[in-house]
């Protein structure tokens, strides 16, 4: 008779993901888990229609609403936010379309354990109509940037980013579209990451494997 194993699989990270919309980048992580390392435990949106909500429920995975427009401002909104998040003790928040501004409060409860990515090659075209702004500057390469959330919009610490040339006919419908499916594929890679234990935040920026990474670093 064998005697038992000492050895136990560790649990998935657990995760919880902040949405607005379609969720498609949640579907995109929702189809990575298992291999990822990961496991979403709940998905949280601050609008009741959203799409996301019906592909967390077809995985099996609880959902929360929580409407902005109940609270009287930020703050309240983000304190309530933090509680629901909190009851399912994730070891990493994942905005994934998740269109609100966070407080500071908020940003500092999850500090170097909430992500966000972001549809323009970071530190450019921080904020809104990226597509467009890339294009209007006559950008070669365009795509997006996963990062750390910090209280600077979009200007926390990059931890990868992907890029796609920009062509001639690009419209910013278009470009939208073959960076969303860029992100598909970065977004699960740095959760991933993120699971495995070997990302982190430090003050001189992300770190992946004891390495410092550059703010423009790429992976395929």
């Amino acid at each position: 008779m064998n005697a038992p194993s000492d050895h136990h699989t560790p649990s998935p990270c657990s995760v919880v993901v902040l949405i607005s919309g379609s969720g498609s980048n949640l579907q995109a992580l929702i189809e990575s888990a298992s291999e990822g390392g990961y496991r979403i435990a709940a998905v949280v949106s601050n609008k009741a229609d959203a799409f996301g909500l019906t592909r967390a429920k077809e995985a099996g995975i609880p959902t929360a609403v929580l409407s902005h427009l109940a609270y009287a401002n930020r703050e309240d909104f983000d304190s309530a936010l933090t509680r629901i998040i909190d009851n399912f003790q994730p070891r990493l928040v994942v905005l994934a379309g998740f269109m609100r501004i966070l407080s500071s409060a908020f940003v500092s409860h999850y500090a170097g354990r909430l992500i966000n990515i972001h549809p323009s090659l970071l530190p450019d075209f921080p904020g809104i109509n990226t597509h467009q702004r890339a294009l209007d500057a006559n950008v070669t390469r365009h795509g997006a940037s996963v990062h750390f959330v910090t209280e600077e919009l979009d200007g926390g610490p990059v931890i990868a980013r992907h890029s796609i040339p920009v062509v001639p006919a690009d419209t910013p419908e278009s470009l939208a579209a073959r960076v969303l499916e860029q992100e598909h594929r970065l977004y699960p890679k740095v959760v991933a990451w993120f699971a495995s234990g070997d990302l982190k935040m430090t003050e001189r920026g992300a770190r992946h494997a004891n390495i410092t990474l550059p703010h423009t670093h790429e992976i395929e």
